[in-house]
């Protein structure tokens, strides 16, 4: 099974950070990183104000279920890509674009950095610009995209278990 860091750029919910926490709890993935203006749970040295990180928190915990306790995480202002370039990771984007690969057809590598977008606008151009890789999920139906949290997990799901 690959290793894999999850990176949550700028993602606003905390149902769908939850949600990518307990999944990730599922799929052993190695870290979690919450970039930009993702929320994320309180932190041995957090510098926020006691009362909004205890209640966001409490919020990710409702979906998270735990799983903010088991999985490894850390909040970086930007990703920091060339470190984990340099650690070996392949930098991966989940992005619809014309450079996308369908993700049932990619061979993933033994080290990934997962890349997850904006809820409306997904990844910025400027970070899939850094990205070796972009994978899009298939759409059959009438909607052009899948739930943030929905689609980290049908991704996760291939990258854990492809061979």
């Amino acid at each position: 099974m690959p290793k894999i860091i999850v990176i949550a750029h700028n993602i606003r919910s905390l149902h769908n950070i939850g949600s990518i926490f307990r999944t990730a709890d599922g799929f052993g993935v190695h870290k979690i990183i919450c970039s930009g203006y993702t929320p994320y749970p309180t932190t041995k040295e957090d510098d926020r104000l006691p009362h909004i990180h205890e209640n966001l928190t409490k919020h990710i915990h409702k979906t998270a279920l735990g799983a903010e306790q088991t999985v490894p995480f850390e909040h970086q202002d930007q990703p920091d890509i060339i470190t984990l370039r340099r650690d070996g990771y392949h930098i991966v984007g989940l992005e619809q674009s014309e450079r996308s690969i369908a993700l049932p057809s990619y061979n993933p590598p033994q080290k990934i950095a997962l890349i997850l977008g904006e809820e409306v606008s997904g990844i910025s151009p400027e970070l899939q610009d850094m990205c070796d890789e972009l994978l899009e999920i298939p759409m059959h139906g009438s909607k052009e995209s899948f739930n943030v949290s929905v689609a980290a997990g049908i991704a996760l799901y291939h990258l854990a278990n492809a061979r």
